[in-house]
């Protein structure tokens, strides 16, 4: 049942930090970039940099600029982003519950 709306939603979340970065901003709260760079281990600055603002065209986070030098950035999540938190949180729980399914997988087998 692949539609253009299924394309549309996975072009914006299937991207590998996307998610991860949505998690923090959604139960993190506002960071600022640096903030998000030292929570997502493996992220480079150039891909964060290019996530943030796909989201940030997307209406997903908002990105706030203060008049300060050096300029400080902050991003959050926006009221319309926060529609996606009972999607994230079925794609977790589907995680947690496959992670578990394995390891009694692994058990099982290690039994007979």
């Amino acid at each position: 049942m692949l539609c253009e709306e299924t394309n549309e939603t996975l072009s914006i979340l299937m991207e590998k930090w996307k998610i991860v970065i949505l998690f923090h901003l959604l139960y993190g709260g506002t960071k600022r970039f640096g903030e998000l760079k030292r929570l997502i281990q493996g992220i480079t600055q150039k891909i964060l940099t290019n996530q943030l603002r796909e989201l940030e065209d997307q209406d997903i986070i908002g990105r706030k600029v203060y008049p300060e030098v050096p300029p400080r950035v902050e991003y959050s999540i926006t009221e319309y982003g926060k529609s996606l938190q009972p999607i994230l949180e079925e794609l977790y729980k589907w995680g947690d519950a496959h992670l578990n399914h394995r390891e009694n997988k692994k058990r099982n087998q290690s039994i007979d």
